[in-house]
């Protein structure tokens, strides 16, 4: 007969002491959250941002062709077709007469308006051009050191191929646009570089010493500040002798980029360290006896790193567009150097525009790249906050 108590229940939990802290308490999930370095930390949750990583791959892509514009051209930089000066894009078909052809474009022919002095061009649509891939095509230099003509797409041996149209000289837009890239995408790069610099060493200098020194940097950044930029822009890039070569403009034009760009930089680096100069850890440096240079750069600039990264991804697409105003507005880059914006000074005439509208794709890929930008530096500042919580 049962006296009323309860019986006790089998024991099936492990009697074994529980430390926390050991690998085999952790399950496999936990063990690659919890016990992930920083950098791992950082991966796992930009991978969460879908939006930044499709816009890293985007800029990844970008920025790989560079090393191979040659390649990816179906014309040579400077290709003139003199019978086709401002040919509409053509269009890539598939299907001819119900069949398939594979790609292939029709072949483009003009006739001239004499009441409007202008060629109007229309497709043949009873010739077929099909492409060619991985095919030999117009000469050139990799990297102006190794002679070459293979090219990933050509045009047929008779036919055209202006996928999106060509300029007043009969020039395929997509090929200059492709070799614009290199410079338009490397003058953020290197531009970036010189004001990060700049940025991070005058600012970490005021913000750490204070005093004469933080007074002396505020002071020049306050002279910087006050002028216009795109003005301040336009004086220097003025003041670049006439007679330097395409690759010292290039240069010029990013020192000047960088010289000008770092002031947003250093005051928030300056700000930042005020704060955390005064905390325990840096307190503890100093008395441990750290350099200045170390506690700045190992123990300072590590706590907003984030801030660092956002910085990086919204000055370089502001760089990009400054080369791509100042070329524009014929004070950057010139021929015969091609950048987007040396592009896009064809599209300067108002009626060119209206008769020509192709002219302004080189635009496309400058808003594509600071779009990138932008999401990138959104997703990376997350994934690099400390204080942000999953």
């Amino acid at each position: 007969m049962s006296s009323g108590k309860p019986e006790p229940l089998e024991h099936f939990v492990s009697s074994a002491p529980f430390d926390p802290y050991s690998i085999e308490a952790l399950t496999e999930e936990q063990e690659r959250y919890y016990l992930a370095s920083q950098w791992r930390m950082m991966w796992l949750r930009f991978k969460r941002h879908r939006l930044a990583v499709v816009s890293g791959a985007v800029l990844l892509v970008m920025y790989s062709s560079i090393l191979v514009s040659e390649f990816l051209a179906p014309y040579g930089l400077h290709s003139r077709h003199s019978n086709f000066i401002y040919a509409p894009p053509q269009s890539i078909h598939f299907f001819h007469q119900g069949r398939f052809q594979g790609p292939f474009v029709y072949e483009t022919g003009f006739e001239l308006d004499l009441e409007n002095l202008r060629r109007v061009y229309s497709e043949n649509r009873d010739v077929v051009h099909k492409l060619r891939f991985f095919c030999r095509g117009d000469e050139y230099e990799w990297m102006g050191l190794i002679p070459g003509n293979f090219h990933l797409v050509c045009p047929a041996q008779e036919g055209t191929l202006f996928l999106l149209g060509s300029d007043r000289l009969g020039r395929d837009i997509l090929s200059r646009i492709i070799y614009g890239a290199r410079i338009s995408l490397t003058v953020g790069l290197i531009g970036i570089a010189i004001s990060f610099v700049i940025g991070i060493v005058l600012g970490g200098l005021a913000g750490y010493y204070g005093g004469w020194v933080d007074g002396l940097v505020q002071r020049l950044i306050e002279i910087i500040r006050s002028f216009p930029e795109l003005p301040l822009w336009m004086a220097l890039s003025a003041a670049l002798p006439v007679n330097w070569s395409p690759i010292g403009v290039f240069l010029g034009i990013t020192v000047i980029l960088g010289l000008v760009d770092w002031t947003g930089l250093a005051r928030a680096v300056r700000s930042k360290l005020l704060a955390l100069r005064e905390e325990d850890f840096a307190t503890a440096a100093v008395l441990m006896g750290a350099r200045p240079a170390r506690i700045i750069g190992r123990h300072l600039l590590p706590n907003f790193m984030s801030h660092l990264i956002a910085s990086a991804t919204l000055s370089i697409p502001s760089m990009i567009l400054g080369e791509t105003a100042l070329s524009f507005l014929g004070l950057g880059l010139r021929p015969p150097v091609t950048s987007w914006g040396v592009l896009l000074t064809e599209a300067q005439n108002i009626n060119a525009v209206a008769l020509y509208p192709w002219l302004m794709l080189p635009v496309a890929p400058v808003i594509i790249v600071v779009l990138a930008f932008n999401f990138l530096g959104d997703g990376l500042r997350d994934a690099a906050d400390p204080y942000k919580v999953d």
